[in-house]
């Protein structure tokens, strides 16, 4: 049983690109299907779907590559706010990652999404992990 399923997720996005596999599975809760969603719509990860296997559902998660190299489009994942120290931000104080060049997701009121929506919708939150 894992306590932290979102860095259990981010952990094994991470594994599977230093390893480059095309796809990792994932447990899936409500929150590993909004961290796919948002991976998915700023463009780091292809697709992901949800399957049933012995009656559990999992996340399919395919990865995105770039070049004859194959380098993960995904360079770094953080985890910021954990079960011990919860971390959290108003609107005005949303963490900026590289520059502009990274997302930081936010756990808000009105769902999951990226600093850049939150910051436009003026919403505040919970700083889930960086993502460059």
């Amino acid at each position: 049983m894992v306590n932290d399923t979102i860095a259990d997720t981010l952990t094994r996005i991470r594994n599977a690109n230093l390893a480059r596999h095309q796809i990792v599975q994932i447990p899936a809760t409500k929150m590993t299907l909004n961290v796919a969603r948002v991976l998915k719509e700023e463009g780091f990860i292809y697709n992901y779907e949800n399957i049933e296997e012995e009656h559990k559902l999992y996340l399919l998660i395919s990865l995105k590559y770039r070049g004859k190299k194959r380098q993960p489009v995904i360079t770094a994942l953080k985890r910021i706010s954990k079960p011990g120290l919860r971390v959290y931000s108003n609107n005005s104080n949303l963490p900026r990652v590289l520059g502009g060049l990274g997302i930081a997701i936010i756990s808000t009121s009105q769902g999951v999404m990226t600093d850049r929506r939150a910051r436009h919708h003026g919403l505040g939150g919970e700083v889930l992990c960086y993502v460059w």
